[in-house]
């Protein structure tokens, strides 16, 4: 048995509980150890951890790696920062479930997230193939370089099942999407997550989503939206979200719970309220945010929802007939989107982060608004233009956020730590590299807003048991090995909007199932991550 020793370290468990020193061993994919210092000393590999920390893995509670996990697989962006798994099928868009019609359609709406190659080998359809496809080693054995679990994603879903349109669901359709829920539960997924400003899941009425979320619940899963608003009506979208797991007893996890936009500046109180409002009446209610002020999208996500009904090439044909373009300028600039969170597109905020098209690389970096004082033009014309040209795949970072609302929601106690990054483009979110160590070393160290057991607790243990992981989020003995070895005084983000792709200072040793994925603050090019699926003793690899 092949055996590491981190000797002398400080450990923080997860649980939130005071830190303590130990010797900590470390075989076959476990802990097998966890001693007094100096008192472990057989071992194949030794670590010296004076003056370190080692915490349980990062866990990202909204992740968009969905295909990126496969195309680039030694995933440097999240092992650097030390996560260790990621929860995937987020924002009620991924490519399972899917059939051929549906995964066309999806590829091409969210290839601002993830982008979209040719020359990929689709070759999973269900949930529990996806799945598959993530846990098959390559031919040297290495595997995905984080675990995996899965969401639902209920846009998707819908496509498969409703189409694309803008429309009610009939009670034939929704019964088929509870089936295809009861079946993609059974091959592993753990819940349900919506974009509810994304089509086609944001067509779902509020009774379409409470026959969904019953079945979800029956079966011990959860339900993850990113609700209707977060800015105009931002409260209101979120009581539907916590009226709805209220009337079905399916658990609630908030996605990227922030307040932001200009009519929610300092309001995280009142969210705060309505949530633990909820809570003392028995709702269950966990929610993650980014450590950061912008968000991240897709360009096209701003028009309002009738405008997108059909699909991509449905959208483009509309762009370009006049009397359709002079609705959805009016719905843009005097109305307010539902596509833009109820508020009207404020140009200057929208920058663009990545391009489809290598003809439009030049824009990178420059907001609509800069883009179209360049070109001579209105930010709507210009808006159009690069829809147009990049045929809906450009991202964007959104400039709307409040650091007040970001210190208030992270300190709550359901809160955990979710990077929502996206992996792709010239320049995105810092968020995909920097998440957890900015928790840590911002907000933790240099702020002090939380203690270091207590920041490890909201990004380990307290998501672990949200997720339902078996003997995953914690350091015990018997746990799997998924561990990050840091230096508390040093632990920080490099990852900034200018140069957002920057690993993290501070971070010794990342070990995803007891294999060491960085060592001595390098990446190694092992890979162990494994798909955990929804067991009957609850989330785990298939082989335990």
């Amino acid at each position: 048995m092949t055996s590491t020793l981190i000797r002398n370290v400080t450990v923080v468990d997860g649980t939130g509980d005071p830190r303590y020193l130990a010797d900590v061993e470390i075989a076959d994919g476990r802990i097998t150890r966890i001693a007094d210092p100096g008192t472990l000393t057989d071992a194949g590999t030794v670590i010296d951890g004076t003056g370190l920390v080692l915490s349980p893995g990062f866990i990202d509670m909204h992740a968009h790696s969905d295909l990126q996990l496969l195309v680039n697989p030694d995933h440097y962006a999240k092992l650097s920062q030390g996560v260790t798994t990621e929860l995937l099928g987020q924002d009620g868009l991924s490519y399972a479930p899917v059939d051929d019609r549906t995964l066309d359609g999806v590829r091409k709406q969210i290839a601002g997230w993830n982008s979209n190659p040719d020359d990929f080998d689709w070759d999973w359809r269900s949930v529990g193939e996806d799945l598959d496809r993530l846990d098959r080693p390559d031919a040297a054995g290495n595997r995905i370089a984080t675990n995996a679990a899965y969401l639902i994603p209920q846009g998707t879903l819908r496509g498969l099942v409703v189409g694309f349109d803008e429309r009610p669901a009939t009670p034939e359709e929704i019964a088929r999407q509870q089936q295809v829920i009861r079946d993609s539960m059974e091959e592993g997924a753990i819940g349900m997550s919506s974009g509810l400003t994304y089509t086609p899941g944001m067509y779902a009425d509020t009774a379409e989503l409470e026959a969904l979320l019953t079945t979800v619940g029956e079966l011990g899963g959860f339900y993850d939206p990113h609700q209707r608003s977060y800015g105009k009506g931002a409260l209101e979208a979120y009581a539907e979200m916590i009226e709805l797991s209220r009337a079905t007893g399916c658990p609630l996890h908030l996605a990227h719970a922030t307040m932001n936009f200009g009519v929610n500046k300092g309001r995280a109180p009142e969210l705060l309220a309505l949530i633990d409002a909820a809570r003392a009446d028995g709702v269950d209610i966990t929610l993650d945010t980014y450590p950061y002020l912008p968000g991240a999208t897709t360009l096209a996500a701003v028009l309002p929802s009738w405008s997108a009904s059909g699909g991509i090439d449905a959208t483009l044909e509309r762009l370009q007939n006049p009397e359709t373009l002079a609705r959805i300028r009016q719905a843009l600039e005097v109305d307010g989107s539902d596509g833009c969170h109820g508020v009207i597109a404020e140009w200057e905020t929208l920058e663009i982060s990545g391009v489809q098209n290598p003809e439009l690389a030049d824009i990178v970096g420059k907001t609509v608004e800069q883009i179209a004082a360049e070109r001579g033009a209105e930010p709507f014309d210009t808006f159009v233009d690069i829809l147009v040209r990049d045929r809906c795949g450009t991202g964007i970072l959104q400039h709307v956020g409040h650091e007040e609302n970001v210190r208030a929601i992270m300190v709550h106690p359901v809160h955990t730590g979710g990077s929502d990054g996206l992996l792709v483009g010239g320049k995105p979110h810092p968020r995909a590299w920097g998440t957890f160590p900015r928790y840590l070393g911002h907000y933790c160290r240099e702020l002090g807003l939380m203690s270091l057991e207590e920041t490890v607790n909201h990004l380990t243990g307290r998501p672990a048991a949200r997720l339902k992981l078996v003997d995953r989020g914690l350091v015990r003995e018997g746990y799997a090995a998924d561990l990050v070895l840091f230096d508390p005084d040093t632990i920080a983000d490099t990852a900034t909007f200018p140069e957002p792709r920057q690993p993290a200072a501070g971070i010794s040793h990342v070990f995803v199932n007891g294999v060491a994925a960085i060592a001595d603050g390098a990446p190694t090019g092992a890979r162990a991550g494994r798909a955990l699926r929804r067991t009957a003793k609850g989330t785990a690899s298939v082989d335990g």
